[in-house]
């Protein structure tokens, strides 16, 4: 945060360039006290002067002469120290910890590491304008936390900071902190938190060119809460964005694997007008990239026409193997396995629905390769979600798909009839009369 326009009274650049040489021989040679007491004497003046540019070099002398002396207990107690002092200028402090922030990879040992962090967290808290050095801090922490294998810890350091409130951090490391924040909810299996944050990011910022890496970081840690949550449309969706990304066009391998995922997420994901409309769109995408073997997968879900189950194995198994969805063979990959052949039933249902108006159970059940009890489970579910209308008669064994009409219905659709049947009547007598009119007139002449 800016630092308000005050009225310098004096200027102590003169003063401090006069007394540094002697502060820094005090510190070669070991008299650390000495140039302390010393730089503590000129702290008041360059404050009491109100002279930022002075203050801030001495703010950071102290950390200089505390890190050269190697002395980190007495560098933390000079932070808390100065960081109290009445009517110091903000700027100034947030450049002091600065300065020691940078000392942190330079400690000797993991414990100094920790001991300072802890002080920067704590002289940062509650401080609107040393809000970006707590988060960069705090973030510093979660990964030495999660180093050591404390995921859990980790994640709940993070979510301590509400970064999308910070109006002094730059947008590009706003998002970026909070998908590391996503990431690690991610990690500790906190689907709902992870779900949350990831609607603090507007992703219309993901159109900047220089944002790319954050929006392919963004949608991979989206698809992997939408395969936890078995959402497979939104998983289709975020492949089609990461397609769309220019780094990835502009590689033909990337833009092929995003293509491909999208072709089979969405031929998982369950049937309704949206899936139907997004399916046309990704066989156009399919289109523009060399993936035959997935181009013409979606294309058999397009088409009106019955798949065997026993065909597509054989023809597209080999290469829907070797996708990393369906290959790794864990008990997430047979469920989506599964819920291909399940697509592909329901497919073929929604087929004889569309040609059928009624058909026996025995040659739904040859159609559909599947045994009684199963062709009864999927037309139920079908029938439930409302994709089709079917009647079952289990007694005479025929599936009924033609929608039973009320009288009303019935006596409107055979008046309709009529009127367009004696409609036509009329339009033939006219023309015949048309033509006997002009017969005539044609024999007269």
């Amino acid at each position: 945060m800016d630092e308000p326009i005050q009225k310098m009274e004096k200027d102590c650049s003169a003063i401090v360039d006069a007394q540094f040489p002697e502060i820094e021989a005090h510190a070669k040679v070991g008299r650390t006290t000495k140039a302390l007491e010393q730089l503590l004497v000129l702290e008041k003046q360059t404050r009491s002067s109100a002279d930022l540019a002075s203050s801030t070099r001495v703010l950071k002398k102290f950390i200089q002469v505390t890190f050269e002396a190697q002395d980190w207990k007495l560098m933390q107690e000079y932070i808390v120290l100065l960081s109290k002092k009445h009517g110091q200028l903000k700027q100034a402090i947030t450049r002091m910890i600065q300065e020691s922030m940078e000392c942190l990879e330079k400690t000797p040992d993991m414990k100094t590491k920790l001991e300072l962090i802890d002080t920067l967290r704590t002289v940062t808290d509650g401080k609107v304008y040393l809000e970006v050095e707590r988060a960069r801090v705090t973030r510093i922490l979660a990964k030495i936390k999660e180093d050591e294998g404390n995921v859990n810890e980790a994640a709940d350091i993070m979510q301590d900071l509400q970064v999308e409130t910070f109006g002094s951090m730059e947008k590009r490391e706003k998002t970026d902190f909070i998908l590391e924040q996503m990431r690690l909810c991610l990690l500790k299996r906190d689907y709902v938190r992870a779900n949350i944050i990831s609607k603090k990011i507007n992703i219309r910022y993901f159109k900047e060119t220089e944002v790319q890496d954050l929006k392919l970081r963004f949608y991979d840690l989206m698809i992997e809460y939408s395969l936890h949550e078995n959402e497979y449309l939104q998983v289709c969706k975020h492949y089609r964005q990461i397609y769309d990304t220019p780094i990835v066009k502009a590689d033909p391998a990337q833009a092929k694997k995003a293509v491909e995922n999208a072709v089979l997420f969405v031929v998982l994901a369950p049937f309704d007008n949206e899936q139907s409309d997004l399916i046309q769109r990704v066989y156009i995408e399919a289109d523009e990239v060399d993936t035959p073997v997935y181009r013409d997968l979606l294309k058999c879900f397009i088409t009106t026409e019955l798949m065997r189950w026993a065909m597509i194995e054989q023809i597209y198994g080999p290469t829907l193997g070797q996708n990393t969805a369906l290959a790794t063979g864990d008990e997430a990959s047979r469920k989506r396995l599964k819920e291909l052949h399940n697509r592909v039933v329901e497919h073929n249902i929604r087929v004889i629905a569309k040609y059928y108006t009624r058909i026996t159970t025995k040659r739904l059940t040859q159609l559909l390769d599947l045994p009684d009890k199963d062709c009864e489970e999927f037309l139920s579910k079908l029938v439930v979600s409302k994709t089709i209308y079917a009647k079952i008669d289990r007694p005479a064994g025929i599936v009924s798909f033609a929608k039973s009409k009320h009288a009303n219905e019935v006596l409107n659709e055979w008046s309709q009839d009529i009127n367009g049947l004696l409609g036509l009547i009329e339009k033939t007598c006219h023309l015949i009369t048309k033509e006997e009119i002009i017969h005539s007139i044609t024999k007269v002449i």
